[in-house]
């Protein structure tokens, strides 16, 4: 894992500092207290998947100019600021090992950063001068913010399905991958046949993605992670590994998994005792096979695109969404 992960970053080092300098860039002309707040969430060592593969999309599809790692900024700005509503709604005190800037600030300051983040993306969409950019943008926005509805109406409830899931972790977080893949695509100016293809691909890397951090709920600790871990479970969401165990476990077990469930504040105890339940019943075994599956899916959508370097990079994000530790 680590072998695969040095070798995708040896490979876009040049578009990482790129987009980093975007990212920078293009909050400097803002409020002081607007700059500082975004910045505490977006330069706190996020990965920069989501703008990367815009690039690299965008790259695959034979784009030359140089305008990428802006457009790029989209889907960092989105997701960033997503995150900081997210933290306030779960009442969440970490986020990438550092305190919620709800805490550091105020809750109506960590909002209205969110939104500026969110109406940042949107400008920067429209100087792209293409609609189905635009449309894809607020797709996005629109998805996502019914994915956070969607949970919190759904919290606590151990009736949730796997479709129920699925539907939810399609809004909250394969809409922006497979976004991010399609308006790389779109900017290139690529055919019909090609931007579908990278959406696909996106989608199914999005959906592994979140079923792989799921899984990380439960197996990383803090120091890895960068928030507690079992945070969901504290927070009342219930993910695949729980919705399987809980669908397969005789009814002594699945008592006891709903009494932690419904617990919240539990012991460590008794979150080693859940995790070995989910594991006795399927739930972590379950979720690794359908996230590989969602990967095959990903990699399976690139075979139109001919080899080279681009596309096995495009290759190794995906196995990597699922075998990585943080």
């Amino acid at each position: 894992m680590t072998d695969l992960k040095q070798k995708i970053l040896a490979a876009v080092g040049d578009d990482l500092t790129a987009i980093e300098q975007a990212l920078a860039e293009n909050l400097n002309p803002y409020f002081d207290l607007v700059s500082q707040v975004a910045g505490h969430i977006l330069f706190a060592g996020g990965k920069r998947l989501r703008p990367l593969l815009m690039v690299l999309s965008a790259r695959l599809c034979g784009y030359s100019g140089n305008h990428t790692a802006r457009f790029s900024t989209i889907f960092e700005y989105l997701h960033a600021a997503t995150l900081l509503h997210d933290d306030l709604v779960d009442g969440a005190d970490m986020r990438r090992g550092r305190q919620v800037a709800n805490q550091l600030w105020d809750n109506p300051t960590a909002v209205l950063t969110g939104d500026f983040l969110l109406a940042r993306g949107l400008s920067i969409a429209a100087d792209t001068g293409l609609c189905e950019v635009i449309q894809t943008i607020a797709r996005i926005t629109e998805n996502m913010s019914q994915g956070e509805i969607r949970q919190l109406e759904k919290k606590g409830d151990i009736t949730l399905s796997e479709d129920d899931y699925l539907d939810v972790i399609r809004c909250k977080t394969a809409v922006l991958f497979e976004g991010a893949c399609r308006t790389g695509a779109l900017v290139a100016g690529a055919a019909p046949a090609a931007v579908e293809a990278l959406t696909d691909y996106g989608h199914h890397l999005g959906l592994a993605f979140q079923m792989a951090d799921d899984l990380l709920d439960y197996t990383q600790d803090i120091a890895s992670l960068g928030k507690h871990a079992g945070a969901d479970v504290r927070e009342g969401k219930l993910t695949l590994p729980l919705i399987h165990a809980l669908s397969r476990a005789p009814e002594a077990d699945r008592q006891c998994i709903i009494a932690i469930l419904e617990k919240r504040d539990f012991a460590e105890t008794e979150f080693a005792a859940l995790v070995e339940m989910l594991k006795r019943h399927g739930g972590i075994a379950y979720t690794e096979a359908q996230a590989a599956a969602h990967v095959q899916q990903a990699k399976t959508a690139l075979a139109p695109f001919a080899d080279g370097l681009t596309r096995e990079i495009l290759m190794d994000i995906a196995d990597y969404a699922r075998v990585r530790k943080a």
